[in-house]
């Protein structure tokens, strides 16, 4: 018989840590808490294959579950001493989500269940506090509504803020038992108005309905949207956590809270978290209301008036810190853990590996090498080679000018300008217009997680530094100012009020993650340092990897950036965006438009100085390291003139009539110019131009050569080769006037000619083509493309569709698909080295900074990857983690 239950609680576990895969992270860590002996309620999980067999049996559950879900049941009741169900002591119990990684707020929980209008009396009479049953049965009632049958939560908010006007409240503390039986009954009459039946009363059925909820969360739209953005498989399946329930909301000896036993932003060793006196779990997390500070130093330091836990319940926070200080000494990392405080006794409901940013995960990975705590290898594998991102933008300028308008909580570092838009679907639909936007939010929900991805950054009128929108935008790398609570949020005629100021829908405001500060309009920024903690982890990355990482780059801004960021040379140089310039399109155009060798030439021989001097200033940034130049790629229809002001200048330039050149635009249309005449067929047909750039490049290297006192060695590079033939030729024509400039200059000088492989057939002719070749370079964009068939840029209207489908695990123009263009990759590899044992290889698409993608070229013995300057750190590190894997 399969085990689709484990138990856990009572000092024991069936589980442990090992097993997330099959219990979830939460279960695994409740598993392990249980035998290290901290008090853990009691309760059991339900495993990850469970919601894979539910998935794959059309949305039905094996056999045996049931039977063994009821014997689980019957375990915590003699452990607690309490029955589900009962008329006189009735077990409650919380039903929770458990992927095997974090997904915060993304999946559905439903607390204390097994309340009815039988059993909330009976929990009244018990626990000799009315006011406290009552408030945990409004509570089961509108979570079981909206996350079960469907009921929108706001109707029930409605319903308290009516009551509470009413009657004068502004609290939800201040209203009494009956008000709490009001408002039950209220809640009820408004479920059974709403689904057409009475809200259920059974507590067997009630367990069920929450553990369907919970498995079926898994693939719900926000869910799904987490799991592509951190490229969750979703085969993965979430496991469901049954735990009996404690209580944080039974008066002013009672709480609850989070806490992380490091600082999640910064990644100081001090004690970080918020909790809150006589509340559930919900109410920190959900920003319901604005928590106070755990420690008495945070207190001081955020200007709280509201005592800490430490002054406020000295023995329960002192024996809170015990159990941080062995949970992190147990796992060796920073832990976020979820507490609750009954009756002056401490229950910890979960602990798990705390999502940090990259400066935190950063500072704690190198102190704790500092520490002996981990090891140098363990270090690097902790940090997030995406995360780094969050490191390598710009922050703003301390000493720009700053309209502030409020301030909030730092729940985010990092800064960012954007219009203001008040909806997620907003954000995300400028966002995709290129617009930068601030997400502004009273709140956000996990319904939001679109926008906030598609957003610069979040503002949120309630909150705190643990609330939705402060762990979401920490994990994603967003800043984030949370609980700016003077922010008057109108959301349905899109306005911000602040003592009077407006700030209207589409305004620009910056907000700083870092310090709070909400400011209006844009402020300056500048570039951030890379020193201390960063350089001393990419230091240990670069002694263990054995990938080299090169950059995309073509402007000596983006060279420069790359060198200061450790690229080791140039892995692709796009020649064509060079002749965008003003300055140059005209010379360029009139080159196309021309009707011959002869008029092609003479536009080139303007074009040469230009090229000639973009070399310079690349082979002299790069000081001898290798510089990939690739020669004219694009189509022609690239360059050509659309308006009629630019017709004129081109005529105007090569002296002849307007029906002349558009007749020759005519000629050069294609249907299908990403198919047509481009890359090394341009260099066929014309080879004039690959000459002229062959002798810029030539003759700008001998130039740095000189200047420098070191050797720099060129990379020439053919694009989009299908043939051998067609490199043999193009070889021939660019060594021959190579070796002749060379020779005329009385110097020495090296170079190298090679071929970027972005054709099916290149990959499965790489044994011919490279006889003619000393170096490869995977085009990874349009070996997708061509593999694939689909456009990278049309394609977006119909991934999503796709993804949710399940055809493609994830966006094959985000990470490499390796199972397809990857087994071109290694064959392409496998048949040019069987010919060119001496043959370099590297891949230059933007797969190059993707970690996964980073991985499979280590696995695949590549020579280097090539990427963006602002992904190179996250490349370094990818790459010294593939070989620590390895």
């Amino acid at each position: 018989m399969t085990k689709w239950v484990y138990n856990f609680g009572d000092g024991a576990a069936e589980g442990e840590a090992s097993m997330k895969n099959l219990l979830g992270g939460k279960g695994a860590n409740l598993a392990e808490m249980s035998n290290l002996g901290l008090p853990v309620p009691p309760g059991f999980t339900i495993t990850t294959e469970v919601c894979t067999a539910y998935y794959d049996n059309d949305n039905t559950y094996p056999a045996d579950l049931a039977a063994q879900v009821e014997a689980s049941i019957k375990t915590i009741e003699k452990t607690v001493g309490a029955k589900f169900g009962d008329e006189e002591n009735p077990l409650l119990v919380s039903v929770r989500s458990g992927a095997r990684v974090s997904m915060p707020g993304m999946m559905d929980t439903v607390l204390n269940l097994g309340l009815n209008d039988v059993t909330v009396e009976a929990l009244a009479k018990k626990s000799g506090d009315e006011r406290f049953a009552y408030d945990s049965y409004r509570r089961f009632i509108q979570m079981y509504s909206d996350v079960v049958l469907g009921v929108e939560h706001y109707l029930f908010e409605e319903l308290l803020e009516i009551h509470k006007e009413e009657n004068g409240f502004i609290l939800d503390t201040e209203l009494e038992a009956e008000d709490w039986k009001q408002l039950a009954g209220d809640f009820k009459a408004k479920a059974e108005e709403e689904l057409g039946h009475p809200f259920p009363q059974d507590v067997n059925e009630q367990l069920w309905g929450a553990i369907d909820a919970v498995f079926g969360s898994w693939m719900i739209e926000r869910a799904f949207v987490y799991r592509r953005l951190h490229n969750i498989p979703h085969t993965w399946g979430t496991a469901v956590n049954v735990q009996s329930m404690v209580f944080g909301n039974m008066g002013d000896d009672c709480a609850t809270g989070v806490a992380f036993t490091r600082d999640p932003s910064t990644g100081e060793n001090a004690y970080y978290g918020e909790y809150l006196i006589n509340a559930q779990g919900e109410d920190v997390v959900a920003g319901i209301r604005t928590p106070q500070n755990l420690t008495k130093e945070s207190r001081i330091a955020a200007g709280s008036d509201m005592p800490s836990m430490e002054e406020s319940m000295p023995e329960v926070y002192n024996e809170l810190a015990s159990v941080f200080q062995k949970l992190e000494a147990h796992y060796r990392d920073m832990q976020d853990i979820e507490f609750t405080v009954q009756q002056k006794k401490l229950l910890i409901l979960q602990t798990r590996s705390g999502k940090r940013t990259a400066p935190a995960a950063l500072r704690i990975a190198v102190e704790m090498v500092h520490d002996d705590i981990i090891n140098i290898e363990e270090a690097l594998l902790r940090v997030e080679p995406g995360a780094l991102d969050q490191l390598l933008h710009p922050t703003l300028d301390p000493d720009a000018v700053r309209d502030v308008l409020t301030k909030g909580l730092p729940a985010s570092p990092g800064a960012a300008s954007g219009m203001v838009v008040f909806t997620a679907d907003e954000a995300e639909i400028l966002s995709k217009d290129g617009k930068d936007v601030i997400l502004v939010r009273i709140e956000t929900s996990p319904e939001d997680i679109h926008g906030m991805h598609a957003a610069r950054g979040i503002l949120t009128s309630r909150g705190g530094m643990t609330s939705h929108a402060a762990v979401v935008a920490r994990g994603m790398g967003r800043p984030c100012v949370s609980g700016a609570g003077a922010l008057h949020i109108n959301m349905a005629e899109g306005t911000i009020t602040v003592d009077g100021r407006v700030v209207k829908n589409h305004d620009i405001i910056t907000i700083d993650g870092g310090n709070g500060e909400v400011m209006v309009g844009q402020v300056a920024t500048i570039k951030p340092e890379l020193g201390g903690h960063f350089g001393e982890l990419m230091g240990w990355a670069d002694t263990k990897r054995t990938l080299k990482v090169r950059t995309n780059a073509e402007t000596p801004l983006d060279a420069s950036a790359a060198r200061e960021f450790g690229a080791e040379g140039i892995g692709l140089c796009r020649t064509e965006h060079m002749f965008f310039d003003a300055e140059r399109i005209i010379n360029m155009r009139q080159m196309i438009m021309s009707a011959d060798a002869e008029g092609r030439r003479k536009a080139l021989e303007k074009l040469l100085p230009h090229q000639r001097n973009d070399f310079v200033e690349l082979f002299t940034i790069m000081k001898g390291l290798p510089v990939t130049v690739r020669l004219l790629d694009p189509p022609l229809h690239e360059f050509l003139p659309h308006k009629q002001e630019d017709f004129v200048d081109v005529a105007n330039a090569m002296g002849v009539d307007m029906a002349f050149l558009k007749r020759r635009s005519e000629e050069l249309h294609e249907f299908n110019p990403m198919l047509g005449h481009r890359g090394c067929r341009l260099g066929i047909s014309f080879p004039e131009i690959y000459e002229m750039q062959t002798r810029a490049i030539i003759e700008a290297a001998l130039e740095v050569s000189k200047t420098l006192g070191e050797a720099v060695i060129p990379e020439i590079m053919v694009p989009l080769v299908g043939s051998a033939k067609e490199l043999e030729i193009l070889r021939e024509l660019i060594c021959k006037l190579a070796d002749e400039i060379i020779a005329g200059s009385g110097e020495k000088l090296e170079y190298m000619v090679g071929t970027m492989i972005e054709l099916p057939r290149a990959a499965l002719q790489a044994g011919e083509i490279a006889k003619h070749a000393e170096f490869f370079s995977f085009g990874t964009n349009d070996l997708t493309q061509t593999t694939y068939g689909i456009s990278r840029d049309d394609s977006a209207r119909f991934l999503d569709d796709y993804l949710k489908a399940d055809i493609y695990d994830q966006d094959p123009f985000v990470s490499l698909d390796q199972d397809g263009v990857g087994e071109l990759v290694k064959i392409g590899v496998e048949r040019g080295r069987n010919t060119n044992d001496g043959l370099k290889v590297g891949i230059c698409g933007e797969h190059g900074g993707d970690p996964a993608s980073v991985e499979f070229c280590h696995r695949s013995e590549l020579d280097y990857v090539s990427c963006s300057p602002y992904r190179v750190p996250i490349a370094r590190l990818a790459a010294a983690q593939a070989a620590l894997r390895k």
